[in-house]
């Protein structure tokens, strides 16, 4: 059993956002409209595998379909130019007023471009658009080693901390 320190963060307006701007001008986000689950399944596995995302990899597609079709959960993507970078899911939660950027990654052979701060930004600008009291994540060990970093480089803050167990 190993334990994993997992941090979570918010950040409650776009004041504070430390924005970073775009890295290349042939990158471009935008929202996956209609959902698109294997576009999500494949991301979800191609970032995941080596931070050990784990959980949805047992996840049907009408589960992954039935997820996506909820009005609350959007995907954005990152290319550039029409190539897959990144994405990110976010969650708006109407009864609380927040928004969680749920999963947020870039795809190996793009890391340390500056693209995962480029499209933070980006993730954290969209999620106020719906007028939340706050924006949050949350991060853990197993997650790329400057995953902390960029958030907490973007504006966000710590709001709890905590050790779990992992397998």
């Amino acid at each position: 059993m190993k334990i994993v320190k997992r941090n979570y963060l918010e950040i409650k307006s776009l004041k504070d956002l430390v924005e970073l701007s775009k890295p290349s001008e042939k990158l471009e986000v935008k929202l996956v409209d209609p959902p698109n689950f294997q576009l999500n399944k494949f991301f979800y596995k191609q970032i995941g595998k080596k931070f050990n995302w784990i959980d949805r990899l047992v996840w049907s597609d009408n589960k992954w379909i039935s997820y996506l079709n909820n009005e609350n959960v959007n995907t954005y993507i990152l290319k550039e130019d029409n190539n897959f970078v990144g994405y990110y899911e976010q969650i708006f939660d109407k009864e609380k007023s927040d928004c969680e950027i749920a999963y947020f990654g870039i795809l190996e052979e793009y890391i340390g471009k500056k693209f995962g701060g480029y499209l933070l930004s980006e993730a954290i600008k969209n999620a106020f658009e719906l007028n939340p009291k706050r924006i949050w994540v949350h991060t853990c060990s197993l997650d790329h080693r400057h995953a902390l970093k960029n958030y907490l480089s973007r504006g966000m803050k710590i709001f709890k901390s905590e050790n779990i167990s992992f397998l």
